[in-house]
Order: structure tokens, then sequence, then C-alpha cells
């Protein structure tokens, strides 16, 4: 871990929480609020969620399954959203979701007038919104979970479930 937390203190709710107030808990506000407020289905939720941890590299973020009412995307899918391009286990919205995510984190400046017609025919454009937001929320988080070594030494709150049991 690249910052110093007190020993028996979870690092990612340590950073988070405490130790910059002023900016964590608005921070990890946010962070909750698209998982609290989120419109978007469930697989495409977790399409653009899942590639963005896959990108940052973010241990904790692939590790855990967002759930909904007792319902999480299935055992693999994690593949399908690797594998998004040919994977038959995605449908649009999920495919153009991870594609969004993506392009979005790794060559923003690459989404052109093609691919906004593509999301517009699958996507409301307050959908968009919603995604785009939720995208720069798990950019950010994620990649300083990732840069900072939080995510390698966390215990995963209860409010998330693993993907274990699928």
């Amino acid at each position: 871990m690249i910052v110093d937390v007190p020993e028996g203190q979870d690092p990612i709710v340590y950073v988070w929480g405490m130790m910059v107030p002023g900016i964590g808990p608005a921070a990890a506000s946010f962070a909750q609020a698209v998982y609290d407020h989120s419109t978007l289905g469930l697989r495409e939720f977790e399409a653009a969620r899942l590639r963005i941890a896959q990108i940052n590299g973010c241990l904790f973020c692939q590790d855990w399954r967002t759930e909904r009412d007792g319902v999480k995307v299935e055992d693999g899918f994690e593949q399908a959203v690797t594998e998004w391009r040919t994977s038959a286990a995605l449908d649009d919205r999920a495919r153009l979701a991870a594609e969004y995510a993506e392009r979005y984190a790794l060559d923003h400046h690459s989404l052109d007038e093609e691919f906004w017609t593509r999301m517009k025919a699958h996507y409301s454009d307050a959908e968009i919104v919603e995604l785009s937001m939720c995208l720069g929320s798990w950019l950010s988080f994620g990649r300083l979970n990732r840069v900072l070594g939080l995510d390698t030494a966390c215990v995963l709150p209860s409010h998330y479930s693993r993907r274990t049991g699928g």
C-alpha cells in the first residue's frame, strides 16, 4: 500500500472515510449513489462496471458483483465482458456498455458520430448521461484504489456481493 493505514483499519474505509474528511465522504457518497440510484439494467450496468474494473486492474472492483433484489449476473459474465466484441452472452445494450466503458477509459477522443448513433439507438439521452456518470465514478475511484494499493488489503463491505456463488 502506498499510504499508511492504522493497524486494524480497513484501507478503503479509512482512506475514503477518515483520511481526508472534507473530500473522502463526499466521494464515497457519489460512488455509492451510482449503485443506489441507477436506473440502468443490471447486465449493462455490470458490463460497464466490470470493463472499467478490468482496465483499472482494481482487484476489489473485479471481485464484487452488484446485486439487485437478490439477483446477480451469472458466473462467467466477467469473461463475456472481456470478450465483449465477440461474446454471444451479451445483448446489444450490454455490449455497447462494455464498448463505451473501454473507449471512455482508454480513448474517449474516438467516440465519434457512428458510435453515438449506435448508442442512441439503444439508450435514451438520460441513460447515456447516467452511464457516463457511472463510468466516471468507477474510473476515478477504482483507479484510486488500485494506484494506492487499497484494493489488495481491504475487507469487502457487506452491502456488496462477492462473485462466489454466482
